[in-house]
């Protein structure tokens, strides 16, 4: 059989057309967010860690699809995962609990799904069982806390582009709206000293990060606005309770999947809605 090679006009032109897709943007935000934040963490550790997580979550999405779907992909989607797992991940974790982490994101889009989109956030719940099972640390260095209040401007000034190139605007601030008002009235009960590292580094910048770039998940997330707003307020006030509650380090991607299964279950419910509505028409 003849081997016709693929000019490379045809390549330029595939990735330029990927780069232009809202995945495509999103790789290049936090392609540059890591090029920014890994000289504060040192690349010897920062570097093997992202490409320990990056490799092994592509690698995983490649072997997944290629089981689940007969088909080889460009495996997008597992880079995106895996970079976002090795940006909350304390970079001085062992090299293998990322690439764990990111296998286990993978697994997960096959194992918790509907007939169309995988139901939990992946890199949240990978980050959830990776802190249960081996104790790793989240230090959410891909949010810039290192730059103190300078990473605010670049955060939101990149959130916001993501966000509203995506339509998910009204989630993002359902979402920070009630987040921060509950934090705050709570200072103002008597309990300034528990919340207050809420609004201090890291975690101010982690849930900018947490806000943009993964509450905002196109396929776990709602389409309406209506139902963004709904959504929004639920992973805000899990959120805020289970720190209340528990003070778990992994009280935010926790929070999100309470919201995913929240929104697994709306999709389910108004799918059934619709098929019953159909029934008599079919018949």
């Amino acid at each position: 059989m003849t081997a016709y090679a693929i000019p490379q006009t045809d390549y330029v032109r595939l990735v330029k057309r990927v780069l232009r897709t809202p995945k495509g943007i999103l790789l290049l935000l936090l392609a540059g967010i890591t090029l920014v934040a890994i000289p504060g963490q040192g690349a010897s550790q920062a570097v093997p860690h992202v490409l320990s997580a990056v490799a092994a979550a592509a690698v995983a999405d490649v072997v997944v699809q290629r089981l689940a779907r007969k088909l080889w992909i460009f495996p997008l989607g597992g880079i995106l995962t895996g970079l976002i797992i090795a940006l909350v991940l304390a970079p001085q974790e062992p090299w293998i609990v990322p690439a764990a982490a990111s296998v286990l994101a993978m697994a997960s889009k096959q194992l918790f799904r509907t007939r169309l989109a995988n139901v939990f956030n992946p890199a949240a719940l990978a980050l959830v069982i990776a802190t249960v099972l081996w104790d790793s640390g989240q230090s959410w260095w891909g949010a810039l806390p290192d730059f103190g209040w300078a990473a605010v401007p670049v955060l939101l000034v990149a959130g916001v582009f993501m966000a509203d190139r995506i339509k998910k605007m009204p989630l993002v601030l359902a979402f920070l709206g009630p987040y921060f008002a509950w934090f705050t009235v709570t200072s103002f009960l008597g309990q300034p000293g528990q919340v207050a590292e809420i609004f201090r580094a890291p975690d101010l910048q982690a849930v900018l990060f947490f806000a943009f770039f993964m509450v905002d998940d196109p396929p776990t997330c709602p389409v309406r606005s209506r139902d963004q707003v709904v959504f929004g307020v639920i992973v805000a006030a899990s959120c805020y309770l289970i720190f209340q509650a528990f003070g778990w380090v992994y009280f935010l991607p926790a929070g999100l999947l309470v919201g995913n299964a929240w929104e697994g279950w709306r999709k389910r419910s108004v799918g059934r809605r619709v098929r019953v509505a159909l029934r008599p028409a079919l018949a």
